[in-house]
């Protein structure tokens, strides 16, 4: 089984690509996500060409932050994926699906095991102001984000919400313009757990740049980051984790061939 972050680690805005070569010698990218007419996120050919085999030789689980409606609008290369995790790790799609019991499962150890979403929210309302923040966002009624503009994110604030939520048992983590607020039990590794189990699959494999990918590597027999990223900026490592050289969208096609490699045996 290969259960893989989108964002930054397999897909990646325009803004994100790292495209450091000259022009001419840049690789074709295709489109994978339109959003509001615009075309949004960006494999190369390439990596489109090994995900569409990697799907068919593998159960291939999408593992996301999105909620449901943001990961429906990503079409990826190949075989549609059976499984997908939604919301790090609140939902489990089964065939676009959301598992009920596996939800309800979830909801439980958030009222049993962190503060409340109204709390956080409250405390951002409190501590933030127009100047920086662009948008305030709540996702699947499980968590919370901000879009920001992060060259005005005032010194010290992060650190700061950082440690307040973690007393309240969540998480923080700065990924691109958005600052998230996740419960530590809403987590993608717990999900993945769930998802190996089902299948009876003897290998996971997975990859993930962000520090809400933590578990979901640790989770794996196998993992990669990409040489971006907030793990990569805080040298998180595992002893099964491979470090990539490779950063932006060129890290995404080596993730996909390590991959297949390893599947392969």
């Amino acid at each position: 089984m290969v259960a893989s972050d989108l964002d930054r680690t397999l897909i990646y805005s325009s803004a994100a690509l790292a495209l450091g070569m000259p022009d001419a010698l840049a690789p074709r990218l295709l489109c994978v996500e339109v959003h509001e007419s615009r075309p949004l996120s960006y494999m190369t050919e390439d990596a489109a060409a090994l995900l569409a085999r990697l799907s068919d030789e593998t159960v291939f689980v999408p593992t996301t932050t999105r909620t449901r409606r943001q990961y429906q609008r990503i079409q990826l290369p190949g075989t549609a994926p059976k499984y997908a995790i939604c919301a790090n790790g609140g939902h489990i799609l089964v065939d676009g699906v959301s598992d009920r019991d596996w939800h309800a499962s979830v909801l439980d150890r958030l009222a049993g095991e962190c503060a409340p979403l109204a709390e956080v929210r409250a405390y951002l309302s409190a501590t933030t102001d127009q100047t920086w923040v662009r948008k305030h966002r709540v996702a699947e009624d499980l968590f919370t984000y901000l879009v920001i503009e992060r060259d005005l994110l005032p010194e010290g604030w992060l650190e700061l919400f950082g440690h307040w939520a973690g007393e309240r048992g969540w998480t923080v983590s700065l990924q691109g313009r958005k600052v998230y607020a996740v419960p530590k039990p809403l987590t993608k590794g717990a999900a993945v757990r769930e998802l190996a189990r089902r299948t009876g699959a003897g290998l996971t494999l997975a990859a993930g740049d962000s520090l809400l990918d933590a578990d979901l590597l640790l989770a794996a027999d196998r993992a990669w980051r990409p040489g971006h990223g907030e793990l990569a900026d805080s040298d998180w490592t595992a002893p099964h984790l491979d470090v990539l050289a490779e950063r932006g969208v060129a890290a995404g096609e080596e993730i996909l061939r390590r991959f297949r490699a390893a599947a392969a045996g």
